[in-house]
C-alpha cells in the first residue's frame, strides 16, 4: 500500500522522492550494512523518536532554509443546500417561552418558560419534561398528563412565543462577541450584523466608522483576519469564503446558521504560526523575526514517539482556498534537505498517521486548528481564561 508521501492530489506525489545518501569512501561491508538497516528502519514507519527541543528559538540551520514549495490544496466547494433555510424541524429546549391554552377555556391561557431542566409548570400538572419535544409532541404529552384531571382528554394549543434555546457564537474580531439566539432564519451577515460587525483596529478607523465614511477593504478597519475566519458546525469547518463575503459582497457565501454554529474571526494585527498534530506542546507561536519548521517543532518540545516525519504539512493562505506543502522533516534531520521557512498564518500540521488522500489530509488539517482556536476562544468568553489550551489528538476527517 502506498504512503501518503507516494500518493497525493490527482495522482501527483505529496513529495519529491527521497534522496539516497551516497558513499564516497569504501567502508567495511559491516559498516555498510548497519548503515543500511539504520537507514530502513528509520524510513520504514511513521513511528520516530522525539525530537531534541530547541534552547534557542534562533537555531542556526535559518541559514541555510528555503520557502516551502506549494500546491493548491484540494478545498470542498460550499454546498448549495446551505444557502436555503434549514427545515428541521423545531424543537423545544431550555429558555423557550410557549403559550398554552386548553381550548374553548380562555381562562387557561398562560404562558410558561422552559425550565433549565427542559421542564414546564402548567395548570394542576406537576413539572412536564418537555425539553428535545416538537410542539405537536408537547401538545399530545399535556393532553395525555391532564387527562389524568378531567374526564376526557382536552385539547391543549401549544404556540411558540420566543426562542432561547437556539444559539451561535460569534467571537473574535467583531464589536460586541458573545452568543446570540436564533429567532428565525438567520444568516451568516445577520449574525455577523447582530454582534456589530468587525471591530475597528485603530482610532482613526472607529472615528471614520462613527461619520460613516468607509474604508478600504483591508485598511487600519479590518482588524479580523478574514483568511483564516471560520465556522464550525457539528466539529466541521464549512467551506465559507470570508474574504469573498465581506470585501466583495458575494451572497454566495451568505450561509443560513443552525443552531450551535461557531462563527470565529481572529485578529491580523498578531503574526502567529500555529503548529498542530504530534507535538508536545501544540500552541500559535507568534513570529517576532524568522521561524522555519524545525525550529516551530522544537519549541513546542519536540514531537510525540508517534509522529510520522515524513509527511509534515505547510498549509498556507485562506480556510477556503489552501495551499499545502508536505516536508520530509525526516530528511530535514539527517542533514539530507534543507529546513523550511515559515511565514505568519502557517498552520504547520505534524501527522500521526500517514494520509493517503490529499482532500483528506487538508480537511483533517483544517479542522483540526479551527477546533483548537474555537476551544480556546469558547474557554476566554465563558471563563475568562487567557491560558491558551493545546490540542494534539488527531480529530476524524470528513
Amino acid at each position: 500500500m502506498n504512503s501518503p508521501s507516494d500518493q497525493g492530489r490527482d495522482g501527483r506525489p505529496a513529495h519529491p522522492s527521497a534522496t539516497q545518501p551516497s558513499f564516497k569512501s569504501r567502508r567495511s561491508l559491516l559498516g555498510f550494512a548497519a548503515a543500511v538497516a539504520s537507514s530502513a528502519i528509520f524510513l520504514s514507519g511513521c513511528f520516530n523518536n522525539p525530537m531534541p527541543q530547541a534552547k534557542s528559538p534562533v537555531a542556526a540551520m535559518m541559514a541555510g532554509a528555503r520557502p516551502a514549495v506549494l500546491e493548491p490544496a484540494p478545498a470542498p466547494r460550499l454546498d448549495p443546500a446551505l444557502l436555503k433555510p434549514s427545515d428541521t424541524v423545531f424543537h423545544v429546549g431550555p429558555g423557550d417561552e410557549l403559550e398554552l391554552e386548553v381550548m374553548g377555556d380562555p381562562a387557561s391561557r398562560a404562558k410558561v418558560t422552559v425550565g433549565p431542566d427542559g421542564k414546564i409548570y402548567y395548570y394542576l400538572l406537576p413539572g412536564i419534561d418537555v425539553w428535545g419535544l416538537t410542539l405537536p409532541e408537547v401538545r399530545d404529552r399535556l393532553g395525555e398528563q391532564m387527562k389524568k384531571f378531567v374526564r376526557e382528554k382536552p385539547v391543549v394549543s401549544v404556540t411558540l412565543r420566543n426562542v432561547a434555546s437556539q444559539r451561535v457564537w460569534v467571537l473574535g474580531r467583531v464589536t460586541s462577541p458573545g452568543i446570540f439566539t436564533l429567532n428565525g432564519p438567520t444568516t451568516l451577515l445577520d449574525a455577523l450584523a447582530q454582534a456589530g460587525g468587525l471591530s475597528a483596529s485603530s482610532p482613526y478607523a472607529a472615528f471614520a466608522a462613527s461619520l460613516g465614511v468607509p474604508i478600504p477593504p483591508g485598511g487600519p478597519a479590518e482588524a479580523a483576519d478574514l483568511a483564516h475566519s471560520f465556522v464550525i458546525r457539528r466539529g466541521e469547518v464549512l467551506p465559507v469564503d470570508f474574504k469573498e463575503l465581506l470585501r466583495d459582497g458575494e451572497l454566495s457565501q451568505n450561509i443560513y446558521l443552525q443552531p450551535d454554529d461557531f462563527i470565529f474571526l481572529p485578529s491580523v494585527r498578531t503574526p502567529q504560526v500555529h503548529i498542530l498534530g504530534a507535538v508536545n506542546q501544540p500552541h500559535s507561536e507568534r513570529m517576532a523575526g524568522s521561524l522555519t519548521v524545525i525550529q516551530a517543532i522544537a519549541l513546542c518540545a519536540g514531537t510525540a514517539p508517534q509522529a510520522c516525519l515524513e509527511n509534515v504539512a505547510i498549509l498556507r493562505g485562506s480556510m477556503a482556498q489552501p495551499q499545502i506543502a508536505i516536508v520530509r522533516v525526516d530528511q530535514i534531520l539527517k542533514g539530507q534537505a534543507p529546513d523550511v521557512k515559515l511565514e505568519p498564518g502557517d498552520i504547520l500540521y505534524v501527522p500521526y498517521n500517514p494520509e493517503r488522500i490529499m482532500s483528506r489530509y487538508v480537511n483533517l488539517i483544517l479542522d483540526t486548528f479551527a477546533r483548537t482556536v474555537g476551544i480556546n476562544a469558547g474557554a476566554r468568553i465563558v471563563s475568562g481564561n487567557s491560558t491558551p489550551i493545546g490540542i494534539g489528538v488527531t480529530v476524524s476527517p470528513r
